[in-house]
Formats: C-alpha cells, structure tokens, sequence
C-alpha cells in the first residue's frame, strides 16, 4: 500500500495543453539572459506569438530577436502591475526574487496563468521542451525537476523523428476525408492503417 501511495505522489500530474500564442496577449517580464531564452524558445515554437516584453533594460540580442517579429513590442520602463490587463499568460523573469513572487501574486489575484523562471512554487505551468518537424509537435515535461533531462530528450527525438513525418500526417489527413462511417468507424480504420505503418519493417 505504501509503495502504490509514493508512486502516486512521484507521478507527473501536469496536463498538456498546445496554447494557440497568435490568438493569446502575452507579457514577459525581465529583459536579461533568462527574458532572451524565454523569448527565443517561444518563438521558435510559435512565431507569431502576440508577446510584449517589459524591462528598464534590454540586451542586444533580445531587440535584435524582437525586431525580426512584428507581433513582439518591447516596453523599456520598469513593471507596473497594470501591465497585466488583458493578458492572458505572464512570465516573470527578473533578476529580482522578490519582484517575480509579488508578479506572480498578482497575476494570481486577476486568474492569469503565471510562470516564474526557476521557482517552480510559483508557476501555474511550465515551459517544457519542444520538437517541431512540420505539423507533429512534442513537448516533454520532466514535472519542473531536471531541465536538462528534457533537453536530451528533446535532442533524442530531433534525431529519431523523420524530416518527411510531415508527408505521412498530410497523407493520412487526407485519407481520413474520405472515409464513410460514424466516428467510431472512422477511429478503426486511421487506427489499423496506423498500425501497419507501425509494424512495417
């Protein structure tokens, strides 16, 4: 009994939602290294991300990035939390603990969905890795506790996923418009192509 409870409590919990960004007003707050990675990584996912980026001070790098985006505006004063109307998901990433938790607070206060880098007790999600090969995308999660498992996984399913992956799923999203039936039809007959596919050598 006692191991079936600590397998519970050890279990990812964390349920994956792909966020449709171009849609969504986000805000990041912090314009240094770690406002950069944020940035950068959400854009390479989602490239017309609606983002607006606050900070008193912005490396190059970053202007240089959100300048390549029209959808990305840089706000160069210091955060207000009036800053949070209409947002729909806020990222703190300043060099300020205190300022990211009071952020966080905040952002709580009005039901936006908050992450804090590097503080998993203040994040309402977090910013898994990635890998993009035309319409298949995977993002892996290690529940906030080894940023650098993620990435290796990341880099293992780079490799091992084929760059023509994107012809199967147009071919098979084809083929399932013709397909009669109800739902249920439907679902057996994309599950057995599928399945050959599986077991083709």
């Amino acid at each position: 009994m006692n191991t079936v409870t600590t397998s519970n409590l050890e279990r990812n919990e964390l349920y994956p939602v792909f966020l449709k960004l171009h849609n969504l007003n986000v805000l990041i707050v912090g314009g240094g290294n770690v406002g950069l990675e944020k940035l950068f990584f959400m854009l390479k996912s989602s490239p017309n991300a609606n983002v607006e980026v606050v900070a008193p001070f912005f490396l190059p790098e970053l202007v240089e990035l959100a300048a390549k985006h029209p959808t990305v505006s840089l706000t160069n004063v210091k955060y207000k939390k009036q800053m949070l109307k209409k947002r729909h998901l806020v990222i703190a990433c300043t060099d300020k603990i205190k300022v990211n938790e009071k952020i966080f607070k905040q952002a709580r206060k009005r039901y936006l969905m908050c992450n804090i880098a590097d503080t998993p007790d203040f994040c309402d999600y977090y910013l898994g890795g990635i890998v993009t090969k035309g319409h298949v995308k995977v993002a892996i999660s290690t529940n906030g506790k080894s940023p650098t498992t993620a990435k290796r996984l990341r880099e293992f399913f780079e490799e091992i996923i084929p760059e023509d992956i994107n012809e199967m799923v147009q071919n098979l999203n084809e083929y399932r418009k013709t397909l009669k039936g109800d739902f249920e039809d439907k679902v057996k007959k994309m599950n057995e192509i599928t399945l050959a596919l599986k077991n083709k050598e």
